[in-house]
């Protein structure tokens, strides 16, 4: 298996079996194997569900290389746009310069995905399938 699937979709088959592995261990009856086999189909049903305990466990880990690399992301994504859409047109304002050069081409798509996954969010929401 490449590493490009496990990174699009498959690579959550990888904790799933293992779990699976582990139950197969633990229970030996048939009616333990039974109940196992409804968790494990749960969990291949919504795999989103062992992902967020992945994420509580990476976000508790020692190590700042594991427990940190999404906020590092986030913060670095942060900068990034802070300065093309906040930090460059005060700079050119302050400079004398006619008038701010903001690239609306870069950030309208930002800003209307964002609110598209917002409207989603609320059609969801509206329509009781989240909490």
């Amino acid at each position: 298996m490449s590493w490009w699937s496990k990174l699009i979709g498959s690579g959550i088959a990888e904790p799933v079996e293992a779990v699976g592995t582990a139950l197969d261990k633990l229970f030996t009856s048939d009616e333990e194997k039974a109940q196992a086999a409804a968790v494990m189909e749960k969990i291949r049903q919504q795999p989103h569900i062992l992902q967020a305990e992945i994420n509580k466990l990476e976000a508790q880990h020692r190590s700042v290389f594991i427990a940190g690399w999404r906020p590092a992301i986030g913060w670095v994504c942060a900068a990034g746009l802070s300065f093309p859409f906040v930090i460059n047109p005060i700079l050119q304002w302050h400079t004398g310069a006619a008038g701010p050069d903001m690239p609306t081409e870069a950030l309208m798509p930002l800003v209307m995905a964002l609110l598209g996954l917002g409207g989603l969010r609320t059609l969801e929401k509206s329509a009781g399938k989240s909490k």
